[in-house]
């Protein structure tokens, strides 16, 4: 009597890959556009808290130095003192690669270049 042995190599099958290739596919289709807005977000909040420091060491400058509401501060001499400065003993800049008004009146506040950008960095 003759046996016939099933022999059957060990595998996927091309279909199997596909439908493996089409979920991740699916699932990076979903993820990216939230991690892009996540990032987003998360630039305009540190944006929005330099905007804050700035804002206070203006009050503070102005109210040490006797200034009135419609006197001009400079950011690069009036207000480095009053401002923590990032490791390179630098002003922090926008996350986002905006840039802060240089000079601004003691009530308007600072103001960055993204303000009108979604979400808005600016001061609210």
């Amino acid at each position: 009597m003759k046996q016939t042995k099933n022999i059957r190599k060990a595998g996927f099958t091309l279909v199997e890959i596909m439908i493996v290739v089409a979920i991740i596919g699916l699932l990076a289709a979903i993820a990216i556009p939230n991690f892009v807005k996540a990032r987003a977000t998360s630039q305009a909040n540190a944006c929005i808290n330099n905007l804050r420091q700035m804002d206070g060491a203006c009050q503070q400058w102005a109210l040490e130095q006797h200034k009135q509401s419609t006197d001009t501060a400079t950011l690069a001499t009036d207000l480095t003192p009053y401002i923590k400065l990032n490791s390179a003993g630098s002003i922090p800049a926008c996350p986002a690669n905006g840039t802060y008004s240089a000079s601004w009146v003691v009530t308007n506040g600072p103001t960055c270049t993204l303000s009108s950008a979604t979400p808005p960095h600016a001061l609210q």
